[in-house]
């Protein structure tokens, strides 16, 4: 197999002999490197990671061939063969390429920590599709009975960023899909995740990628909707006001027999105004006031 190469660019058989397996890459036990059967380690059911680009893996053992492995996997020892916690894509890879072995480094994790170390490794490092991201973040939270602020110390992350990703996961269903294939980035889903009907969500999700709109773009395009909107509303929320007060007007007219101006200006604020045009007219809206001289 390409052996992992070192900064001057030669195999580890280049410094050990051809029967040493191990480097040390510290002096922490713990970080020693050793070369596994790949067909003794097996992949992780319960890893986040749910897809895998077919073209991506070949890209990465194409350069594997070329290359060697530059980083080992993390694996943790089961009954009979390795269980892989970080580095799948690497071992997926290899064996496409036919490897017969891989360099790893082990660690003795139960299930828990094996599921928990999973998780944050493969958030990391990026390597998860937005929705997995999210998917993965809520089952640290879940699992490990992690707040968002104890998940955001452990990724390096800030907390509203952790609270972005996790609305992902509110988004409809086929929106979420897009997602997954890889259709939406994931600041185009959570540009849409600020729409709060599912359906809006949908149909800009289909906007987006039918009109090829960039991020900024969706951006600015929910602002404008949204500043579209309130203006809207407030317009409307003024011709029902206006409304009220033509009708409270026309009913103190007719209270009071005289002409009577309503200036509103907001309901708490205002003026009444009473036209009047002779002493007869003055002393009737005095007495249906019931306002004695």
């Amino acid at each position: 197999m390409p052996a992992m190469k070192s900064g001057l660019g030669k195999g580890l058989d280049a410094l050990f002999p051809s029967n040493v397996n191990v480097d040390i890459l510290s002096s922490d036990p713990k970080d020693a490197v050793i070369e596994l059967k790949i067909n003794d380690v097996e992949p992780n059911v319960n890893q986040p990671r749910k897809t895998f680009d077919d073209e991506k893996i070949e890209e990465l053992a194409n350069s594997i061939k070329e290359n060697g492995i530059i980083q080992p996997i993390i694996v943790t020892k089961k009954d009979n063969y390795y269980q892989i916690i970080a580095g799948e894509r690497r071992w997926r890879a290899s064996k496409k390429i036919g490897l017969k072995t891989i360099p790893a480094i082990v660690r003795s994790y139960d299930d828990k920590k094996t599921r928990e170390v999973s998780l944050i490794e493969n958030i990391q490092r990026e390597n998860l599709n937005p929705l997995e991201t999210a998917k993965a973040i809520k089952e640290l939270m879940d699992e490990h009975n992690m707040t968002q602020e104890d998940v955001s110390k452990s990724l390096g992350r800030s907390r509203s960023s952790i609270a972005n990703t996790l609305r992902i996961l509110n988004l409809d269903e086929r929106v979420q899909e897009m997602i997954q294939m890889g259709k939406i980035s994931e600041g185009h889903a959570r540009t849409i995740a600020s729409i709060d009907n599912p359906a809006k969500q949908y149909k800009f999700a289909l906007d987006i990628i039918n009109s090829e709109l960039s991020v900024r773009d969706a951006e600015n395009y929910i602002k404008e909707n949204k500043s579209a909107q309130k203006t809207k509303a407030k317009s409307k929320q003024k011709g029902k006001f206006e409304i009220i007060t033509k009708d409270i007007e026309e009913r103190l007219k007719q209270a009071l027999g005289a002409k009577v101006t309503l200036n509103a200006q907001t309901k708490s604020k205002g003026k009444i105004i009473i036209d009047y045009y002779s002493q007869d007219e003055f002393e009737s809206i005095l007495e249906k006031l019931g306002v004695e001289l």
